[in-house]
């Protein structure tokens, strides 16, 4: 794994300067710290910052290919490069290294954009081609490894794995993207579609861009997508024998390295079923990590042992407690743009323990996206049933007027909590699975922002662009737009980003096996029976895996990290909580109602209600806009 940056002119090759490429890298040197290099020739420039994992020695970057027309710097694993090679050295290429970069050049000479069909892997990569003078840059499918963008006021392309390879460059404006903020506090995070920063944008999964000198920069086009449209057929033991093959392949192939590898394990369906088919595989004891809590509700390294003991791992715990508020400026510095999803913490803690003993760690990331194991597509998937059988006519006046009028009621037993759900029901399907994902609805936050800010948003609602999104899907049912959304959306701007994020910060290398592209596009067409059966999601998963794993690992209630931020922000956060009506950057940006800020902070420090959710928020705002240091 590895960190890229690059700067591109397009109208005019002007020359670039190396010191200017190399602080660039500098500053993604957590993400590459084994090596560095850079490569310029008029009007482009590479660079490169190294986590040596296959080909230790031989494979330095950026690298040109044997015949020195053409050159890459790249951020990723392939892990069909092997297969790849010997189809290229069938049809006359030659090779001077073992690993997977030379790989890509030379399928980039042979098949042009074509070549990303035939990648099996998540990357990142900038290819500049001396005969066409011109620069191809591509991001994986599922978006597992990141692209910054921007075009500067000198006419080029600037672009790094990290928003802070851009902010070392002098060209740079801060300025706040105002609708990125509002799309910030309605989600946790600011999706893939945008950036904290205007002129600063993500090249989306799944796209590419193909640009040449004296022409305009194109816009991205993709060149790979999810669809739902087609159901496959079989028995669910038929379809059971093909995800288990699917989910032994994507691991297997996962677990070529020449560094030591592991496994984070939660006790979770899908980290569990990693390990099991590691173990599998493996001719030593896998070495696997976990992280727990010291507050026993919180704590799930008991199911982790567990999976440890049956499968005989070489197992590491570590428990984080209550007083580790204190990491939250480095939380922030790790992601430039403001990140409110808590679990990042934790996250973070199990990279860390994970680096102690390997580089390279297997996760159990995108089974809950793309078999349907969020408790919100289940409950979605049964709303879609009643939106069917009622038309819009009876159920807005009727959930939409009990849903208004019953009382907010999160210290209830789930049943009376039923709010949401008659607000949700009122909706359109998209309007309401919008809703069940968002942090903070439309009234929420407008009650939050200034008039001037309100004006600048210039009509943007977040949620829009999710609704979007769902409607213009591949699918036919609620549940396929759900998960949709959840692929292209939530997977990216949320999990892979925290994944992203925290692995690089220690220099870890993370791998999601249940990314496998091969497995997605085999979930995408299950029948919504092998998805979620009564209240059970991720059915079919579970059901290919009772051979391997416990039923109380396979059925139990979904848990997830969880940090105790509503205690911190009564406790010792009170006063950046109330710093943040007050004295804080935020405060005084002029964005806010800052009377409604000190009202949500003194009613959640005295216990009247609990809005540690938004605060959070908005203390990591302020630690991010402090080191983005915002000029307007």
């Amino acid at each position: 794994m590895c960190g890229i940056a690059g700067i591109f002119h397009g109208e005019t090759p002007k020359p670039i300067d190396p010191a200017r490429i190399e602080r660039m890298c500098d500053a993604l040197e957590h993400r590459g710290p084994d090596g560095s290099g850079v490569w310029t020739a008029p009007g482009i420039g590479l660079g490169h910052r190294r986590l040596s994992i296959i080909d230790l020695e031989g494979s330095p970057q950026p690298m040109a290919s044997k015949d020195g027309r053409a050159v890459i710097s790249f951020n990723g694993e392939i892990y069909n490069y092997r297969q790849l090679r010997r189809e290229l050295e069938q049809q006359g290429a030659n090779f001077r290294t073992n690993g997977d970069t030379e790989v890509i050049l030379a399928a980039w000479q042979r098949w042009g954009v074509d070549c990303l069909k035939r990648l099996d892997g998540m990357f990142t990569f900038a290819i500049y081609d001396l005969d066409q003078r011109s620069l191809f840059i591509a991001r994986d499918r599922l978006g597992v490894k990141p692209l910054f963008l921007s075009r500067l006021s000198d006419g080029s392309l600037a672009f790094a794995s990290e928003l802070k390879g851009l902010l070392a460059h002098p060209l740079l404006r801060r300025r706040l993207n105002p609708q990125a903020l509002d799309d910030y506090l309605a989600w946790g995070y600011v999706p893939d579609t945008t950036s904290i920063l205007a002129g600063v944008e993500k090249l989306p999964a799944g796209h590419f861009m193909l640009l040449e000198h004296g022409k305009p920069l194109s816009p991205p086009k993709q060149w790979w997508d999810i669809s739902f449209a087609e159901r496959a057929k079989g028995s669910e033991a038929d379809l059971s024998a093909q995800l288990v093959h699917l989910m032994r392949e994507a691991v297997q192939s996962r677990m070529v390295a020449d560094v030591p590898l592991g496994a984070f394990l939660s006790g979770g369906v899908d980290s569990s079923s990693v390990v099991a088919l590691m173990s599998e595989t493996s001719a030593e004891p896998v070495r696997t990590c976990s992280i727990g809590f010291d507050v026993e509700a919180l704590d799930e390294t008991s199911y982790a042992q567990k999976i440890a003991d049956k499968f005989s791992t070489n197992h590491s715990a570590r428990t984080v407690g209550q007083d580790d508020f204190g990491a939250i400026e480095a939380l922030a510095g790790m992601f430039d743009e403001p990140f409110a999803d808590a679990s990042a913490l934790p996250t973070w803690r199990v990279c860390q323990l994970a680096r102690e003993q390997v580089t390279v760690a297997l996760s159990g990331d995108g089974a809950d996206e793309a078999f349907a194991g969020y408790r919100r597509q289940v409950f979605h998937h049964h709303e879609e049933r009643l939106r069917s059988i009622l038309p819009a006519g009876l159920r807005q006046p009727l959930f939409g007027g009990l849903g208004r009028i019953w009382p907010k009621a999160d210290w209830a037993p789930r049943p009376l909590r039923a709010k949401a759900t008659l607000l949700s029901l009122a909706d359109s399907g998209e309007e309401g699975y919008a809703r069940g994902l968002s942090v903070n609805t439309p009234d929420q936050r407008s009650a939050l922002y200034s008039a001037g800010f309100v004006s600048n948003l210039q009509g943007h609602r977040a949620e829009d662009t999710l609704i979007a999104l769902m409607r213009g899907a591949p699918a036919r049912s609620g549940l396929d737009r759900a998960q949709y959304a959840d692929l292209k959306f939530w997977l990216p701007g949320d999990i892979l980003t925290k994944v992203d994020r925290t692995s690089m910060a220690v220099s870890l290398e993370a791998r999601e096996p249940l990314l496998d592209h091969r497995l997605i596009e085999f979930a995408a067409r299950l029948p919504e029976k092998m998805r979620v059966r009564g209240s059970t999601g991720k059915y079919l998963l579970k059901k290919c895996m009772e051979r391997y794993l416990p039923s109380d690992i396979l059925y139990r209630q979904k848990q997830g990290f969880v940090t105790p931020i509503a205690q911190w922000l009564r406790g010792p956060l009170a006063g950046e909580a109330r710093a943040i009506a007050t004295s804080s950057q935020v405060a005084q940006s002029g964005w806010f109602d800052k009377d409604r800020l000190s009202r949500l902070a003194e009613a959640h420090i005295a216990g009247r209600s609990d809005n540690s959710r938004i605060l959070w928020q908005l203390v990591m705002l302020e630690k991010s806009l402090k080191k983005l240091q915002i000029s307007d």
